[in-house]
């Protein structure tokens, strides 16, 4: 863990992304900080240490691939779209235990990458645009799905961060 790292502030309060509409610029600002923070809290972690379970917990593995997984679900309901085979099969394979944290990490870049370049496609619709959620087609809008995306997110960052610490602070890892 590199917590020892100079601060900036969080990424809201830097003055980026004005050409970018709120709603946009809020779920773009929490990607950006999500980065920030696993790779701040969880960058340092052993292949191991990414795998643990302490305490039955979901692994940082997981809780990073989950963010990567659902960054790309929840914008495909955004865009108006049902979810691929392909994207059903990818969820399946969250909880996997394999690959190295290089390889877990990229994964999530990936996703973060590909979905802020979504997300500002979708800067200047409407956010009150219906859109559905799942096969039951659960009602939404656009918009509560943008801010859901950086919600879930940061939900899944700081499960990440409080299970880096346990496996950091174990003599098990």
């Amino acid at each position: 863990m590199r917590q020892n790292v100079p601060s900036l502030p969080e990424t809201w309060l830097r003055g980026t992304l004005t050409e970018v509409p709120a709603v946009a610029r809020g779920v773009l600002h929490a990607l950006e900080l999500a980065w920030e923070d696993v790779n701040k809290w969880c960058g340092g972690l052993t292949a191991e240490q990414i795998h643990a379970r302490p305490a039955e917990l979901p692994s940082v593995a997981f809780q990073l691939r989950h963010i990567a997984g659902s960054i790309d679900r929840l914008l495909t309901y955004a865009e108006g779209r049902a979810l691929s085979e392909e994207q059903m099969q990818a969820l399946k394979a969250e909880t996997r235990l394999q690959g190295s944290t290089t390889d877990v990490f990229a994964e999530l870049e990936e996703a973060i990458s590909r979905g802020s370049l979504r997300v500002r496609a979708l800067a200047l619709e409407d956010p009150a645009l219906p859109r559905f959620v799942g096969s039951e087609r659960l009602p939404t809008t656009l918009g509560g799905l943008l801010v859901h995306i950086a919600d879930h997110t940061q939900r899944h960052v700081g499960q990440a961060i409080t299970t880096a610490k346990l496996v950091s602070a174990s003599k098990v890892f």
